[in-house]
């Protein structure tokens, strides 16, 4: 297993979705004597790393540099790392809405570069992660693949722009689901319900229609349809989510605006 792992392994960056990989991999043999994390202010060190709180000299060829900073960052950390040896390296970048131009742009001197998007769910193996990559050998998309399978699921996109979509949907998705979990712990709440309560009945009802839809052949929306019975209590609340397709619209329209937002970050 340990010969997936890259050999020497840079992170810039150290946030909650940068620990969570790393905390992942280690768990599945990645030796943290093989990564050096780059962070001036580290939340919350992972044990057995090497942390710099600068990039300088030390840091050499690694096999991996991987990218968890913000993308307003790019700029100030390419000209940190412009002096570096990075001829052999792969850069793979967890940027939302930076494109592999602007990063060839930015770090011209690296080997390949690949972009990734996961999701807060890496933190637990269960992340969906969208992979995508240009003139990348096939071993290598292999190896990255089934490094973030082990994370939960990974997917090749056949074309770059689809990672704007990605980041709306499997992306910034979880925050959607929290939102309208509160929700539905707010609307038990106003019926009569305690806070508590609603919020354990709300997070069990999720868990266990997640799954179902998971196991499931039937698409979601022939799930719905098998729960709610003609005249009865879920046709009565499901009519009003249809009405003008209000759940619908709102969400293509939250969705469509994380897209716009991805896209506005690159430019």
């Amino acid at each position: 297993m340990s010969k997936l792992f890259p050999q020497s392994l840079v992170v810039i960056g150290s946030g909650n979705m940068a620990g969570a990989m790393l905390r992942g991999w280690f768990a599945r043999g990645l030796d943290p004597a093989s990564v050096t994390i780059v962070d001036p202010s580290p939340r919350d060190p992972l044990e057995g790393v090497r942390h710099l709180t600068a990039i300088d000299a030390s840091i050499s060829a690694p096999e991996w540099l991987l990218l968890g900073i913000k993308p307003q960052m790019l700029p100030d950390v390419a000209s940190q790392v412009a002096s570096l040896d990075l001829s052999e390296t792969l850069l793979v970048s967890m940027l939302a809405g930076i494109e592999i131009t602007a990063l060839r742009s930015a770090v011209p001197q690296t080997r390949a570069i690949a972009r990734i998007m996961p999701n807060m769910a890496i933190g637990i193996g269960q992340s969906v992660t969208a992979l995508f990559a240009e003139a990348l050998a096939q071993p290598e998309q292999e190896q990255l693949e089934a490094l973030f399978a082990m994370l939960g699921s990974a997917e090749w996109l056949t074309d770059e722009s689809q990672m704007h979509l990605v980041t709306a949907l499997s992306g910034s998705g979880p925050a959607y689901l929290f939102r309208f979990i509160d929700a539905l712990g707010k609307g038990a709440q106003a019926l009569g319900m305690p806070a508590d309560q609603a919020s354990r009945f709300a997070l069990a009802m999720v868990r266990g229609s997640a799954e179902l839809a998971h196991q499931s052949p039937e698409s979601p929306a022939q799930l719905a349809e098998r729960v709610a019975s003609p005249g009865g209590t879920t046709r009565a609340a499901l009519n009003v989510f249809d009405a003008d397709d209000a759940l619908d619209r709102l969400v293509a329209e939250a969705m469509a605006a994380a897209a716009r937002r991805s896209v506005e970050l690159g430019q």
